[in-house]
């Protein structure tokens, strides 16, 4: 039993400390706030119970003091409680005001600091919040009053400072503000910026001045979650500025993916600024348990010249079973190995495993047409696969006479727990691209989805067998010059440059 308080950071989810990710995993409750995004959201333990408490401003669907007796309760149960909240905890948060009934009640519990926007909201717009030739101090300020009304601030002493003046939560007050620091003797032109969603693929900043920042703000309808700064400081985001040259910041990328497999392609993606949603169509579901075929060519092993791969997540599924049997690794020393493509070829690298063939083009039947040929008479083959695997692949090798085994290492199961969210997102046009890396993911994808005008989706493929497969649902497809993760990047790349 113990409540965590966690600071989620400003939105970015790679910007979470090492220690908040390894606390949320052990969660068995989760209590978090609207500024939390569904990259974070989405590393909630899928046993752990999720509760949205999120606010917005002057609308608080839970009260405060529910949230906190919530927290209590779900502690006293005996629940290893988490609350997230966006930034720090202590930074305007009311994590203080949080942890006061559970000090009171005897509730164990903790903090792990989060990056507050006040400082990550500069540093994504290219001005740092302190410089020997500019500001020597910086100030964070609510800009929120706790009643209604205006903020308590007091500006004089704030502009003394010469320092960069920094408020949070200030996008309904800018008028406020700008004009408390213009009354108290501040330059009209001392720069200003207000950045909305700051550290997010949809980050806005307006650059202005003092005097310009309230009709920019309302010119350009700035919403919250917004960072007021105001310093001399400002002027440098121009020249500082490396979030907003990202090569595909701000757009809208749908990444069909298994839930299983490391999304090395979101992750470049997101690297890129996109914004990116997975979408789990397919969820692996391991057949390891009581599987007699792989059991039987495990103790046979000696019977096969050739261990050929049909995806990674196979690769992985072998070769972690292997290990958890604690067999010997060398007992596969004299197969030459076959994989269907460079990301499968690149899963067996990495486990010391030299692959002798990869076809040309990456698909299944393309694999074993290649292989047969290279094959000496009376070898046998190994084929590892998924259960949904094509049953093209055997009939060649049956119509080759090949001598093979085939054992399915887990079945797929099509889901999309997004699917209205998706669906919203394509009704307004949000959608960039949709990326698929196998025929199995378009199915899901068209599976899963209902009421999309499939001719208005554009996608990306990763050969032309998934194409196809796109093609024959009318979609407008663009295929990667190579299949491969980095060449569907390039693609992507190309096509925002010329627009689509």
């Amino acid at each position: 039993m113990k409540v965590t308080l966690i600071g989620a950071g400003p939105g970015d989810a790679e910007l979470m400390t090492v220690k908040a990710v390894k606390s949320l995993a052990c969660a068995d409750v989760v209590l978090y706030d609207r500024l939390v995004g569904d990259e974070i959201i989405a590393m909630i333990p899928d046993s752990a119970e999720k509760i949205n408490v999120g606010k917005n401003v002057n609308n608080h669907p839970i009260p405060q003091e529910e949230i906190t007796q919530l927290m209590l309760k779900k502690a006293r149960e005996g629940h290893n409680v988490v609350r997230l909240k966006g930034g720090d905890p202590f930074v305007f948060g009311r994590g203080g005001e949080e942890l006061e009934l559970l000090a009171e009640e005897g509730i164990p519990f903790e903090v792990i600091p989060g990056i507050t926007s006040s400082i990550a909201a500069a540093m994504y717009a290219g001005i740092p919040i302190t410089h020997r030739d500019y500001a020597s101090s910086f100030h964070v300020v609510t800009g929120h009053a706790k009643e209604n009304g205006d903020p308590d601030i007091n500006f004089d002493s704030l502009v003394k400072t010469n320092g960069t003046l920094v408020f949070m939560m200030g996008v309904s007050s800018v008028e406020y503000i700008c004009r408390g620091c213009l009354n108290v003797g501040m330059d009209k032109d001392m720069p200003a910026a207000i950045i909305e969603n700051a550290t997010r693929p949809e980050q806005r900043k307006f650059l202005g001045t003092v005097s310009t920042l309230v009709n920019l703000a309302k010119e350009n309808a700035v919403v919250s979650p917004s960072v007021i700064i105001i310093g001399k400081v400002c002027e440098l985001s121009d020249k500082l500025d490396w979030f907003g040259k990202k090569e595909l910041l701000g757009k809208k990328i749908l990444v069909t993916r298994a839930r299983t497999n490391s999304s090395n392609l979101s992750a470049q993606l997101r690297d890129l600024g996109a914004k990116v949603l997975e979408v789990p169509s397919i969820r692996i579901v391991p057949l390891l348990e009581n599987n007699d075929e792989l059991d039987y060519v495990l103790e046979n092993v000696k019977r096969y010249e050739w261990l050929v791969f049909t995806s990674g997540v196979s690769v992985n599924m072998f070769f972690d079973y292997v290990t958890r049997l604690e067999l010997d690794i060398r007992k596969f020393h004299h197969m030459k190995i076959a994989a269907v493509g460079s990301e499968t070829k690149k899963e067996l690298m990495k486990r010391g495993l030299t692959v002798e063939y990869v076809p040309e083009e990456f698909s299944g039947i393309e694999l074993v047409k290649g292989l047969v040929p290279k094959m000496d008479r009376g070898e046998r083959l190994l084929l590892i696969r998924a259960k949904i695997g094509s049953e093209q692949i055997l009939n060649y090798l049956k119509e080759k006479e090949i001598l093979f085994s085939c054992v399915d290492l887990y079945d797929t199961v099509l889901e999309n727990e997004k699917q209205e969210h998706i669906q919203n997102m394509f009704s307004n046009n949000e959608v960039d691209f949709v990326t698929f890396t196998s025929s199995s993911t378009v199915e899901g994808f068209i599976k899963t989805m209902h009421g999309i005008d499939l001719t208005k989706v554009n996608c990306v493929c990763i050969g032309e067998i998934t194409a196809e497969k796109a093609r024959s649902y009318g979609m407008n497809v663009q295929v990667s010059n190579k299949a491969t993760i980095d060449c569907m990047i390039q693609k992507i790349k190309e096509l925002s440059t010329r627009g689509h």
